[in-house]
């Protein structure tokens, strides 16, 4: 890789010049999209995840992820794309939610005439997922759909998809090239499940050969993108457009599914938010112990990637023998976290933990969330306040499966992790 081609764009990243790859309806060829790529004329040859890898280690990462997005929609806006068809924008999570100047012009006129899709890829889920549920939030406030990138390749990663919960999943290159291994067959019947309870849709990538094609549509994808059925490359005019007949009338990745109102739902300030008088009980500490240790034995045992988060009060409840326990599960989990008063940045080996003030509401909580493909519970109680014994003290509390439920109260715990 040349060095000195990638510190010329870090230097000038508003040089880039995008290509457009189109995304297609497989059983008809329409295209109904087009993903923009980042593309440098001064220098053809240069990668551009190398670009941006060394954008974030040198700090500049805000610059290039803007850079790049305005281009896109730029570039779609001077062709005359309509709402037609959707225009995919890949975009750093963890930029600068600060918009410059020169691009608030851009963004507003694309937000009256294109149809916008925020693509999120999968490696950067795990860093900061409270950074990344605030990008997601903000996409959708903007009434952008949100598409989830090259899933498949990282499959610890899936333990979050309920969190991004995305209108549109494009499968990795990977999958659609070759059968896939026992971890990607995992992935497979993961986003199945997945599509079927919320709607959304599979973009099959690397669509190369007919052969591809074949797998890509028996893994449910309805649309693809490869080179078999398109390269990226500027976009067409709108007059090679009307004659070519490639765009579909219809926006079909336009529409909003099920992830998308699933993820409008409300995240409570916090979890005991969600309890009601007619579905929460009344125990005391010591039987939501024995369910919490249930719970979490029962997540030791579970093949799936999980998000297992708990707020416990105070730090002094996280004991050793609980964080011996949290540790077996963060070395076979993605995602485990630890709230309360005091507790440290790593309280046990691979947990993410989050310290309290002993003043807010958090306090009172005791709650574990465990979410995965296939699984997801939650223990949500609130503190009554009692007196006397540690173990007698009462709790509201509630017991559930309800994926909407366990979802939301582990969105609330999560928006207070801190970035790994």
């Amino acid at each position: 890789m040349n060095s000195s081609a990638v510190r010329s764009i870090l230097a000038d990243p508003r040089s880039v010049r995008p290509h457009y790859q189109p995304i297609v309806e497989l059983d008809s060829g329409k295209v109904v999209g087009y993903e923009a790529l980042a593309r440098w004329p001064g220098h053809p040859s240069v990668d551009p995840g190398v670009v941006f890898s060394s954008a974030a280690e040198c700090g500049v990462i805000d610059e290039v992820d803007w850079a790049c997005r305005c281009a896109a929609m730029t570039g779609a806006l001077d062709a005359g794309m309509s709402e037609d068809v959707s225009l995919f924008i890949n975009i750093e999570p963890l930029s600068s939610r600060i918009v410059p100047a020169y691009a608030r012009e851009i963004i507003g006129t694309a937000a009256t005439r294109l149809n916008v899709v925020v693509e999120l890829t999968e490696r950067s889920l795990l860093a900061d997922p409270a950074e990344l549920l605030e990008t997601v939030r903000r996409a959708r406030k903007s009434d952008c759909l949100v598409a989830l990138d090259d899933v498949g390749s990282h499959p610890d990663s899936l333990a979050l998809l309920e969190f991004v919960a995305p209108d549109i999943i494009k499968l990795d290159y990977t999958l659609s090239q070759s059968d896939p291994s026992p971890q990607q067959a995992a992935v497979v019947l993961a986003v199945a499940a997945y599509v079927e309870s919320s709607g959304a849709r599979i973009v099959a990538e690397g669509i190369e050969t007919d052969a591809h094609l074949r797998r890509a549509t028996a893994l449910g994808a309805a649309f693809g993108q490869g080179w078999m059925l398109g390269r990226p490359a500027p976009l067409p005019t709108p007059g090679d457009r009307q004659h070519s007949g490639a765009i579909s009338a219809r926006p079909i990745l336009s529409v909003k599914s099920g992830a998308h109102a699933r993820a409008d739902t409300a995240v409570p300030s916090v979890p005991s938010d969600l309890l009601t008088t007619s579905s929460a009980q009344v125990g005391s500490k010591s039987l939501l112990l024995a369910l919490t240790r249930q719970l979490e034995d029962h997540a030791r045992h579970m093949p799936d990637p999980l998000t297992i988060q708990a707020a416990f009060q105070d730090s002094a409840w996280f004991t050793q023998s609980v964080a011996d326990r949290y540790a077996r599960l963060a070395a076979v989990n993605p995602f485990v976290a630890a709230l309360g008063v005091g507790m440290d940045t790593e309280p046990a080996a691979g947990v993410r933990g989050a310290e309290l003030h002993p003043d807010e509401r958090f306090v009172g909580e005791w709650t574990i969330t465990i979410v995965g493909s296939h699984y997801c519970a939650a223990l949500i109680a609130r503190d009554l306040g009692d007196d006397g014994a540690d173990h007698d003290r009462r709790f509201e509390f509630l017991l559930t499966h309800d994926r909407l439920t366990v979802v939301a109260a582990a969105r609330s715990i999560m928006r207070r992790v801190l970035p790994k």
